[in-house]
């Protein structure tokens, strides 16, 4: 890799490199010493192209989610089957992986702007800003950026705008998906709002049971699959549909929170 090559965002990758690893190497005990990461679908990652990804993913914390991400997929690429066992995989990462964050979000101190170097294709939201509910107009340049890292590599996006679960999806993911026509590859992550805190630097609990699934790629029509078509199909494949929700009464409260503690003290002697 010649020295001084950048990214499509101008970006040097041997600095990007070198930031992967380093961060790679502070977070990796956080998934394997404080919590152990439980994955599944490792060989779907192995059978994607290069390029053309978009990967859809429920969301739970600032940070935490694409860092496992980062971890998850060049543990996979390395010949690791649903494991990040042993972090040598980290000294070579793939390096057109993108995940696409809110501006203010990546701009709100140096840990952020670091992050942000490593892959983050920030956007405005159009519907919230400094903690207030905004309506603003969606800028082409965003749209074009987000299809500009979909064109050079893998791109993940997390739909609902929010880690606050079951909120509608965003259409404006769909028009991407319609536009840019990727392989869409869903993922369902559980377990990070308990272990870390909302940004996902801080960790809250230990021996938190913490997954991630990596699902077939979804069947997309597109050029006739209309835009609330392709929001329905999002909404089930990260299982954020209305469906997943579930009231409980007290009862079921109880026991769920009882089957938590059995499902927290079992992974102690679990091992990947």
């Amino acid at each position: 890799m010649p020295l001084f090559k950048r990214n499509p965002f101008g970006h040097y990758l041997f600095i990007k490199k070198w930031l992967i690893r380093i961060l790679g190497a502070i977070s990796h005990g956080r998934y394997r010493k404080f919590n152990s990461l439980q994955i599944e679908g490792s060989d779907i990652l192995r059978n994607l192209p290069d390029k053309k990804v978009l990967f859809i993913s429920n969301h739970q914390t600032y940070f935490a989610d694409v860092a496992a991400m980062f971890h998850v997929f060049n543990a996979a690429l390395s010949g690791r089957d649903d494991s990040i066992k042993n972090i040598g995989y980290i000294w070579n990462p793939k390096l057109n992986i993108y995940f696409v964050a809110a501006g203010e979000t990546m701009k709100s101190g140096i840990l952020p702007k670091i992050f942000a170097y490593t892959g983050s294709v920030s956007i405005d939201r159009t519907w919230r800003a400094a903690g207030k509910d905004v309506k603003r107009q969606v800028k082409n340049s965003d749209i074009s950026n987000i299809g500009k890292a979909i064109d050079d590599g893998w791109v993940v996006t997390f739909p609902q705008g929010t880690t606050t679960p079951f909120k509608p999806i965003r259409r404006g993911t769909a028009h991407i998906i319609k536009t840019y026509k990727p392989i869409v590859v869903p993922i369902v992550i559980d377990g990070f709002r308990r272990s870390f805190d909302k940004k996902g630097l801080n960790i809250k609990r230990k021996n938190v049971l913490q997954s991630m699934v990596i699902k077939e790629p979804l069947d997309i029509d597109y050029e006739n699959d209309e835009i609330a078509d392709i929001v329905t199909k999002i909404e089930y494949a990260i299982e954020q549909h209305p469906s997943f929700l579930k009231v409980l009464s007290p009862k079921e409260a109880e026991e769920y929170m009882k089957e938590e503690e059995e499902l927290n003290e079992k992974r102690k002697f679990w091992s990947n």
